[in-house]
């Protein structure tokens, strides 16, 4: 890396930086310090909600800017830029940039297109925070926080016709929204994604640093966005031991670790570190 360069990591969540069946980072803690240590920031960018994502910061002692509910909004520490952040509001000490659309009126589109369609689908909005934590195989402090939901609804559609998922995508579509797919979950949202948010924040990034480099981590197509916004972007194996065949397809530059989830983020990441010195 250019001394004149600064490099930025972007990474996903959910079986990229956690453990696809236990959620556990402890695999890549090592790797965490050292980019610590050089300096380089981490910018979680998730389908998570804000409440998840801070508690994962706060275990993994991070304190840079993060991206949550697939780029509903750019979340930044007061006080991390040294310049004023044009558009931001402040809650709670953190600066938003609000790139999505609000939950309510997700909500409502998810529950016309159910009735339309009369397909079976089953959103977040409809469960208890012990049904997520059943679904999602969470603590019930895990699924409390993961209904804090304020740009993104999670949902399943139970029915196996590819017609009937079809027909929900075309409804959604046609509101003027967007469906994305994660490793667990369709989710529904507006005119946002990860990658716009990526751009976004990089626009401050390099405000700050003048040039940057970045490099993004996924597993799935709803990370293609921010694959698609980074120099570098790493695709790692998921739980079956293979590579999102449609994120290869729409992104054939990708580079494929061969590792499983954070085993495969920390490959990577130990490889490029490794270049770098």
């Amino acid at each position: 890396m250019s001394a004149h360069r600064q490099a930025i990591i972007y990474s996903d969540l959910d079986g990229t930086f956690l453990d696809p069946v236990t959620y556990s980072f402890e695999a890549v803690r090592p790797t965490v310090a050292e980019l610590k240590r050089r300096g380089l920031p981490l910018v979680f960018c998730s389908s998570k909600t804000r409440a998840e994502i801070e508690f994962i910061r706060r275990q993994a002692d991070i304190h840079d800017p993060y991206i949550c509910e697939n780029g509903g909004a750019v979340c930044i520490p007061k006080g991390y830029f040294p310049f004023p952040i044009g558009g931001a509001v402040e809650r709670n000490g953190t600066l938003l940039i609000e790139l999505g659309t609000r939950y309510s009126r997700l909500v409502a589109t998810l529950h016309r297109i159910r009735r339309t369609t009369r397909a079976r689908i089953i959103g977040f909005s409809d469960m208890s925070v012990e049904d997520i934590a059943a679904d999602a195989g969470l603590s019930r402090d895990e699924a409390e926080r993961a209904r804090q939901r304020e740009y993104d609804e999670p949902f399943k559609i139970l029915d196996d016709d590819p017609t009937v998922i079809q027909a929900v995508c075309d409804q959604i579509r046609q509101s003027g929204l967007h469906c994305t797919r994660g490793g667990r979950y369709f989710h529904l949202m507006g005119n946002n994604d990860k990658g716009r948010a990526v751009d976004r924040l990089n626009e401050l990034y390099r405000r700050q640093y003048g040039h940057i480099f970045t490099i993004g981590l996924g597993d799935s197509p709803n990370d293609l966005p921010m694959l698609k916004a980074v120099d570098l972007p790493i695709l790692v194996k998921k739980p079956d031991g293979r590579h999102d065949p449609g994120v290869i397809a729409s992104l054939p530059r990708v580079k494929r670790i061969d590792g499983i989830g954070p085993i495969g983020w920390r490959l990577a990441l130990e490889e490029w570190l490794a270049s770098e010195r």
